[in-house]
């Protein structure tokens, strides 16, 4: 819960920050100076990239949360089990053994959004958040062509 709250938070300061800009970006762009109108186009392609990237952030945490919650529904989210060290670390070596299991699961499913998204979690587990992150987008990208699929 404390986590969304930042999220929320940090979301409303970047979008009144991207107002400001576009505020701003909107001055230069009616001034009678090339330069001005440049910097004002400039700034104005910033925030919609910037806004863009937020987006895109936001849809993958709610994405990510929904298939969560699903498979925590169905009792197929992984169990968090695996040796910790004294500071809370997951060990390496009991995340990779286990990352196999998963591994092996994907390659054996490679259209199930369940499998991609447990490799997900392994990858994290085994400390490789670009794949574990890549591992769920794939994830993502399956369940919501599974939910288009189910619509028609």
């Amino acid at each position: 819960m404390l986590t969304k709250v930042g999220v929320a938070a940090v979301t409303l300061l970047l979008l009144f920050f991207a107002g400001v800009a576009v505020y701003s970006a909107i001055g230069f762009v009616m001034a009678p100076q090339p330069v001005a109108k440049l910097i004002g186009v400039a700034v104005l392609g910033i925030v919609a990239v910037g806004l863009w990237a937020l987006w895109r952030e936001i849809r993958f945490g709610l994405l990510s949360e929904r298939m969560a919650a699903i498979l925590a529904a169905e009792g197929n989210l992984p169990v968090d089990d695996l040796p910790r060290s004294p500071g809370g670390r997951i060990d390496r070596a009991s995340a990779d053994a286990e990352f196999e299991t998963y591994r092996i699961e994907a390659e054996a499913a490679p259209q199930s959004w369940r499998a991609w998204y447990r490799l997900g979690l392994a990858y994290d587990a085994s400390g490789d958040r670009r794949r574990a992150r890549g591992a769920i987008q794939t994830a993502g990208r399956l369940f919501t062509e599974d939910a288009r699929t189910a619509r028609r």
